[in-house]
């Protein structure tokens, strides 16, 4: 196993990694919708806390030699399933067909005060 670690995404909250290689993959840990130069949450649009967070799990798949490009499975965690299509409407311009398996699912609260978390698994 291979630490991918970039100051061009939030520093990890916990005992994690920003993402690991390891036989050929990319595993990018959750990533939040946090501007990796200030530490701070963009906004409380969940569109634009969407752009950040895919903006992040780039820049640590970029670290890694890769991009979103090559995502192969993506988990999409949400406090409010109400916030749905918005957040599709935003995956579908930084993804591209085929589109990488996924699951999307409702969360009672994630880690910091935010509306989506995303975490990814792609080729090299």
């Amino acid at each position: 196993m291979e630490e991918v670690s970039t100051d061009d995404a939030p520093d990890a909250i916990g005992p994690y990694s920003q993402g690991i290689i390891d036989d050929g993959q990319v595993y990018v840990s959750g990533q939040g919708p946090v501007d990796p130069q200030t530490g701070e949450v963009v906004s409380d649009d969940v569109t634009e806390q969407t752009e950040r967070t895919l903006e992040n799990v780039g820049a640590i798949l970029e670290a890694a030699g890769t991009s979103l490009e090559n995502v192969v499975h993506a988990n999409v965690y949400v406090t409010d399933m109400d916030d749905y299509e918005a957040v599709n409407e935003v995956y579908a311009q930084y993804m591209s067909e085929p589109y990488p398996a996924r699951a999307a699912m409702e969360v009672s609260r994630l880690p910091i005060k935010i509306a989506v978390e995303i975490e990814v698994v792609a080729g090299l």
